[in-house]
């Protein structure tokens, strides 16, 4: 199972020869937020076979991102979403609700509970939210965008990789997102082999970067050492850089392009 993190909340792991994109966000700004992630390698992002989207909001679904994927990948997203993925161009379109499962190149795609709401715009419906766990011969939870819940200890402990959100693009966090310390809760309660970091140093608003560089690197390194910490959990942390990749071997073990074997 190899897993390439691009930043914010996008991730691209390849399962048994499926490539799999989670919520993809290219952009160099989004509204007031500014990139400070390396650019994309599109070449490799962008031609997913599978595309998770986990709920609505701008930066999990970003119109002017997705207009440069790969239209035949079957897309797995929110019931709420269908329509505008289709409105987009993607050719192969799956609602689904907490529960459903769907097939997608010989893995098996489950969609779970996230603890997330709100809407795209101020004057839209609430967002549907959700997270998915993709089974083959390894397996993975992508959380999306959720603050803790009980459900997750049914994950356990099945799970092999765990993609955990840990912040988000600015100084605070509002409800229905996990900080490093509950991100670390999650983990107790998944109880995966690995557990990777996501939703940071991909963003952060224009002019902060000075203030709080802090923001950018700091999270994850934080979640990384409290779970180092726990006596509750046999999970491993893997901190990926923004724009780097592992790899992770049935047996658990991980390696980093240039690795000796």
């Amino acid at each position: 199972m190899h897993v390439g993190f691009a930043g914010h909340s996008t991730t691209l792991v390849e399962l048994d020869g499926v490539r799999v994109l989670s919520d993809p966000l290219f952009r160099t700004s989004l509204l007031h937020l500014q990139r400070h992630a390396p650019l994309v390698d599109l070449d490799r992002y962008a031609n997913p076979d599978v595309l998770l989207i986990s709920h609505s909001h701008m930066d999990h679904l970003d119109k002017r991102s997705l207009k440069l994927v790969d239209k035949t990948a079957r897309t797995i997203v929110p019931n709420d979403s269908a329509k505008m993925m289709r409105s987009l161009g993607f050719k192969d379109v799956v609602g689904v609700s907490d529960g459903d499962e769907v097939e997608a190149g010989g893995l098996r795609v489950r969609a779970v509970h996230a603890d997330h709401h709100g809407s795209r715009m101020p004057w839209n419906a609430t967002a549907e939210t959700i997270g998915f766990v993709v089974e083959g011969s390894q397996s993975f939870y992508y959380a999306g965008d959720t603050d803790l819940f009980d459900e997750m200890a049914e994950l356990a402990p099945a799970v092999d990789l765990a993609l955990i959100p840990v912040w988000g693009w600015g100084p605070k966090l509002g409800a229905g997102h996990l900080d490093p310390l509950r991100a670390a809760k999650a983990v107790e309660l998944i109880q995966p082999r690995i557990a990777v970091p996501v939703h940071w140093g991909g963003y952060l608003p224009a002019g902060m970067i000075k203030r709080r560089p802090d923001l950018l690197v700091e999270p994850p390194r934080k979640f990384r050492r409290i779970v180092e910490e726990s006596s509750l959990t046999d999970a491993r942390v893997a901190l990926i850089e923004p724009g780097d990749s592992i790899s992770i071997g049935k047996d658990g073990s991980i390696e980093k392009p240039g690795d000796e074997a």
